[in-house]
């Protein structure tokens, strides 16, 4: 299972205020052939280099914005330079931008964690075991990139590979197979102290026998709340996959949040965001019928939010699961929103902790422009508690 290190970063968000998440919701171009999936590279990076202009212009509220998720390989290799170039001209401090790349060999990614080797020395020691066992310098590699613009304006980079492969990047011959990487990031930002995680895809469902990714995570979460009082506060997930409800990201989900067996404090407050490509996605050149998008967040079910739907998204329990879930279309779109605080049961707390802030959708010039609500003015409230629950406080907590 892979390695979780541990690095502190210089975040000053602010202190009792919600943070803010941007998810570019944008269409994949990928080929397939060769053990690789390599993207058509213009078009890629316009899109990207769009969403990247419209954050730096900050617009309304988005010189808020905390956390920017991208695809997962979605950024051609070649524009990696252009990319970090314009986070670090023109991105506000205290932003993180998690992204995905396209594939390259195992030699070109160690080469990028030696470029990097200040924020990823423990990573290079890992992947030096694995070239140092064997002839695996040609294997691709599905990687991302975690780019923090600390409050001084300093540039973070932490590169992390991909665990565990999709059907298209597993073959029988072993030069072709992916790449298994061996550590994942947990970045505790001071002096905020906001802790999180970015993983990719089948990352997050990944196990065998013996133990899972994500228990590997539960259980350095948890240990971090006993020894500090700290917990795991964000977890995102970076995907480009065509079944993002399918039953095994509910299982997961249910373990998880479930705590059915045991109390998991250090990831009950957690948030998981969940970052797909559109709707739009195409390998081959073909679109695939249904699938892609349905970006997410799931939140532990002590929030008890309302079941609503709109044109753009919902709010379910993802089949009855102990969570609550805000689930968004499949258009290409930019879905910007709230990160919950942690869950208070004292009654001045938010009743709505989880707010969608403002979707956007490509605009005639190529930009983006935000969509105008057309449902009922209302909005959120929260669920109804049962009778039993009613019950049971009535008389405790002001009504």
């Amino acid at each position: 299972m892979p390695e979780i290190i541990e690095k502190k970063v210089n975040l000053q968000f602010p202190l009792g205020h919600h943070l803010h998440c941007l998810i570019a919701q944008l269409p994949n171009h990928l080929h397939t052939g060769g053990g690789r999936l390599p993207v058509e590279q213009e078009q890629q990076w316009r899109d990207v280099r769009s969403v990247l202009e419209l954050v730096a212009q900050g617009e309304g509220n988005l010189k808020k914005l905390h956390f920017l998720l991208f695809p997962e390989s979605c950024l051609p290799v070649n524009r990696f330079d252009d990319f970090l170039q314009q986070v670090q001209q023109t991105f506000r401090p205290n932003t993180v931008t998690m992204i995905g790349l396209e594939h390259v060999a195992l030699e070109e990614y160690r080469t990028l964690l030696e470029r990097f080797r200040d924020d990823n020395a423990e990573a290079i020691e890992l992947v030096e075991r694995d070239i140092d066992a064997g002839d695996v310098l040609a294997m691709p590699v599905n990687w991302c990139a975690i780019v923090i613009k600390e409050a001084d304006g300093r540039l973070r980079v932490f590169l992390e590979a991909k665990s565990h492969p999709f059907h298209g990047e597993e073959f029988i011959d072993k030069h072709r197979d992916l790449y298994r990487g061996r550590h994942f990031y947990l970045l505790r930002s001071r002096p905020s102290c906001f802790n999180f995680m970015a993983i990719i895809c089948l990352d997050y469902l990944y196990r065998n026998l013996y133990q899972s990714n994500i228990k590997q995570i539960i259980d350095h979460a948890n240990q971090l709340y006993f020894n500090t009082r700290q917990g795991l506060d964000a977890l995102f997930v970076i995907q480009c996959t065509p079944k993002p409800d399918h039953s095994a990201y509910r299982d997961v989900v249910c373990g998880f949040y479930g705590e059915y067996l045991e109390d998991l404090p250090g990831v009950r407050e957690t948030v998981t965001v969940f970052g797909n490509t559109s709707g739009e996605t195409m390998i081959d050149g073909t679109t695939v019928p249904q699938g892609f998008g349905h970006a997410a967040v799931v939140i532990n079910r002590r929030h008890r939010l309302a079941q609503v739907q709109f044109s753009e998204f919902r709010t379910d329990t993802f089949d009855h699961a102990p969570v609550c879930r805000l689930r968004f279309g499949s258009a290409t779109r930019l879905l910007y929103f709230n990160l919950p605080l942690h869950h208070e049961l004292d009654p001045r707390s938010s009743r709505v902790p989880l707010k969608v802030h403002s979707i956007m959708a490509r605009s005639a010039d190529g930009g983006w422009e935000k969509i105008p609500a057309a449902e009922p003015t209302e909005g959120y409230w929260l669920a109804e508690e049962p009778q039993a629950f009613r019950e049971g406080v009535e008389g405790h907590v002001p009504r």
